[in-house]
């Protein structure tokens, strides 16, 4: 049958179940935005279908993992997240063979394209069934949220495809803003439902606590629903914000964009942590919104659902009111601050009496050749603009799984405070560890650092 390709290609995947070749016909010749709304295949069918094609998705996905990256568990000595995850070390991305890093930097953009040796594992990533597409979350906030609210977020047709080691840790820390006293107030609890006013009253005013609340709450979303055109066992509650913003950070759970078409063109999604939001001035990697409040009504209404009203209004969309619901969970998420980097002074700069030698002379690659703070200005290592990198002069455009690698676009700077407490790294998660994102600027922007070099800036960005 051909008429799954072609829903997927002109509608965005993940969006129905199906539309029978005649529709499949007209689609072809007439691309749309839309999904269809009504479902012409029962449920039970659907959910068949995908069990079986499961394993074969997953393995091609995990083919394409292997081929680009070293996914081996080898952490750094000594070098934790704020809670005491070790953090991953080295180069995971896998050279084209004959080439070395040294080689790549000798050459041209235009070189390096017509040899087509730009490593793989710097091309966009794809989310683990990209014509699928939707959320997928992590195996252990899986069985957290199963465990605490009896909420299933296990989907039929797919599972998330990074090993646990190369993640943030779990749960992440909670720093507040207005409480810096109290250092990580989660307790080492994943915050839910079921225990945030346990946690938090006396600590949060009640405007806070009910923004929290609102975070916590599980709405109607794409994957995730009471009607029929969902991607769980059963009719489901929803997903909450924090399901993917774990106690305001991340679990790194993924999705795709909803605000581009066709569907291979849109781009993976790597959940950053809401850590720091309240100096930050963009929001969304690509769409410039320009306050969290934008943000969290933009996520309700049409991110949840592909961009797509139409069927957020079919599955259940929750409209929040502005004025107030936005409003608390607002409030709420414009206190979590970074975690404490105590080797910082004021200026965010590192103290010469705290630094290590290496660090100090990272910071020197940081602010000097390595041009970092071009873009990321202490002390919270943004300039809070959006830059295009312009890496498809590295590379032919290529369909990888399903996914359209070609020009990315402006993506928006993100913070630098914090960075070894949130891998994966890059707007799409393609880079896995501080090791591989220091090799991918050194690329793309043509710095030459040497070894040492290199070495010593991921010492600093390590302490930030």
């Amino acid at each position: 049958m051909i008429w799954p390709s072609l829903r997927f290609r002109h509608l965005g995947g993940g969006l129905a179940f199906a539309l029978g070749l005649a529709a499949a016909g007209a689609q072809a010749e007439h691309p749309t935005s839309y999904a269809p709304v009504a479902i012409t295949e029962d449920f039970a069918t659907v959910m068949e279908r995908m069990k079986a094609a499961k394993p074969e998705v997953t393995e091609k996905h995990q083919q394409l993992l292997e081929q680009r990256y070293d996914l081996s568990n080898r952490p750094a000595d000594g070098v934790t997240q704020s809670r005491g995850k070790p953090v991953q070390e080295g180069v995971r991305v896998k050279l084209p063979k004959g080439t070395s890093w040294d080689d790549l930097a000798t050459m041209t953009p235009e070189e390096i394209r017509e040899e087509g040796v730009f490593p793989k594992g710097f091309l966009p990533l794809p989310h683990p069934n990209h014509p699928e597409g939707g959320m997928v979350f992590p195996k252990f906030h899986i069985e957290e949220i199963k465990k605490q609210e009896g909420r299933d977020l296990t989907r039929f047709d797919l599972d998330y495809d990074l090993p646990d080691h190369l993640l943030p840790e779990y749960p992440p820390a909670i720093y507040l803003t207005t409480r810096p006293d109290l250092g990580d107030v989660s307790k080492g609890q994943v915050v839910t439902i079921m225990n945030y006013f346990d946690l938090f009253n006396g600590i949060l005013n009640p405007k806070q606590i009910e923004g929290l609340r609102l975070l916590l709450t599980p709405f109607p979303q794409q994957q995730f629903n009471q009607t029929d055109d969902r991607r769980s066992a059963l009719p489901s509650r929803g997903v909450t914000c924090f399901d993917c913003h774990v106690n305001g950070g991340t679990n790194a759970a993924t999705h795709l964009v909803g605000d581009i078409r066709p569907q291979e063109f849109r781009h993976r999604i790597d959940t950053p942590p809401l850590r720091g939001v309240n100096i930050q001035r963009l929001f969304g990697s690509q769409r410039a919104l320009k306050t969290v409040e934008d943000f969290t009504e933009f996520e309700q209404r049409a991110a949840y659902f592909d961009g797509d009203p139409v069927i957020a209004t079919k599955k259940g969309v929750n409209i929040l009111e502005r004025g107030s619901q936005v409003h608390f969970m607002a409030e709420f998420q414009e206190i979590l601050d970074f975690p404490p980097a105590p080797k910082l002074d004021i200026f965010g700069r590192l103290d010469p009496a705290k630094a290590s030698e290496s660090e100090m002379r990272g910071e020197e690659v940081f602010f000097g050749k390595g041009r970092c703070a071009t873009c990321h200005a202490p002390p919270y290592y943004t300039d809070n603009l959006m830059h295009n990198l312009q890496t498809e002069r590295f590379f032919k455009p290529q369909m990888i799984n399903g996914r359209m690698a070609s020009a990315d676009g402006p993506i928006k700077t993100f913070p630098l405070r914090g960075i070894k407490d949130s891998p994966t790294y890059l707007h799409d998660g393609r880079l896995l560890t501080l090791e591989d994102t220091v090799e991918f600027f050194n690329l793309v922007t043509g710095t030459e650092l040497t070894a040492d070099e290199k070495k010593d800036l991921v010492a600093f960005m390590r302490t930030l």
